[in-house]
């Protein structure tokens, strides 16, 4: 997680709403309504996936901002959606004992399926696919019991849902975060 301390407000003009807003880390890409990220803003990215509590200061010496700036492109960066500031565990040290991937087949609208199951808690990520499946979920359960209420009673429950297959995670070898920019 990243700790925010309370700083005084930069007198560096780049730090200016009406200056920042016509900058390009701010606009939006009009072909497909996603923020436009200028290479600054990926920068700021690219230091935060390093280390997400990397005191604002540092990540604005390694940019070139001050500290403000920085602060409100991260602010505008998590307001935008483009990025997540969140500690990452280990399901299995918190109590979550039992991981799965979900392949789902649907009849109908997928987006309503997949909707359906992105509210349940356990599903800790849905994915519209092309291929075998028209949906990949995986989910974090406590132990197998649990697992079983979720596919066999909620999942398969979902109107819409014609069929699962479930691949039970016996190791994770490699999970991480650290793909970069583009």
């Amino acid at each position: 997680m990243h700790s925010e301390l309370v700083a005084p407000r930069s007198a560096d003009p780049r730090d200016s709403q009406d200056t920042r807003e016509s900058r390009p880390g701010s606009r939006t890409d009009s072909r497909n309504g996603a923020p436009h990220l200028d290479a600054v803003s990926l920068a700021i990215i690219e230091q935060l996936q390093e280390d997400g509590r990397r005191p604002y200061a540092a990540i604005g010496k390694a940019v070139g901002l001050s500290e403000a700036a920085v602060r409100q492109r991260v602010q505008k960066l998590l307001d935008q959606g483009v990025m997540q500031i969140v500690a990452v565990t280990d399901p299995l040290t918190v109590g979550f004992r039992r991981q799965a991937m979900v392949g789902v087949n649907v009849e109908g609208d997928v987006e309503t399926v997949a909707d359906a199951l992105s509210a349940m808690s356990e599903c800790e990520y849905v994915v519209m696919t092309a291929g075998s499946f028209d949906l990949m979920v995986e989910i974090v359960c406590e132990d197998d019991d649990h697992l079983l209420e979720v596919i066999n009673k909620r999942i398969r429950a979902v109107p819409g849902v014609r069929s699962t297959e479930s691949f039970v995670y016996l190791k994770l070898k490699k999970q991480t975060y650290m793909w970069g920019t583009r």
